[in-house]
């Protein structure tokens, strides 16, 4: 029960982000980097490792970048922060992404035979931006040459 809760909030989380985006008149699914943003390295979010993310967080991700002017790419766990040698700052809020897979389950039918299904889930974690952090490698901050 409560599985379905938190799935649910998810969605939830994700639609109410992309509507408050719409009424403030900004189409959440356009690159938000223009001629202004030459100077930063405003482009699609990085995990710690320089993977980039997909899908839904790519959104989730560029709207929290440009609400809060983040210009770094990365984005990392709070652990993820530690492993690096630095750490988030305090009082920093983080920005929930998902992760979404599928998990594959035998049943068996009325008739004996075994079915093979894979069932979706979506998992949902927080990530904090590199210019949230202190103390990670310098490249997790420079930004990019003009």
């Amino acid at each position: 029960m409560a599985t379905t809760a938190k799935r649910t909030d998810v969605y939830t989380r994700v639609t109410n982000h992309i509507i408050a985006e719409l009424e403030r008149g900004t189409r959440p699914w356009l690159k938000p980097w223009n001629a202004e943003h030459a100077a930063g390295r405003i482009s699609r979010p990085l995990r710690h490792n320089g993977t980039p993310y997909q899908g839904i967080n790519i959104l989730m991700l560029w709207g929290a970048a440009e609400a809060e002017g983040y210009n770094a790419p990365f984005w990392l766990t709070f652990q993820q922060a530690r492993q690096l040698g630095g750490h988030v700052r305090k009082g920093e809020r983080g920005t929930p992404v998902v992760y979404a897979s599928t998990f594959k389950t035998t049943e068996t039918a009325d008739d004996g035979q075994e079915i093979e299904a894979d069932i979706p889930f979506l998992k949902e974690y927080t990530v904090f931006n590199a210019c949230q952090t202190e103390g990670l490698p310098e490249h997790y901050y420079q930004l990019a040459a003009p």
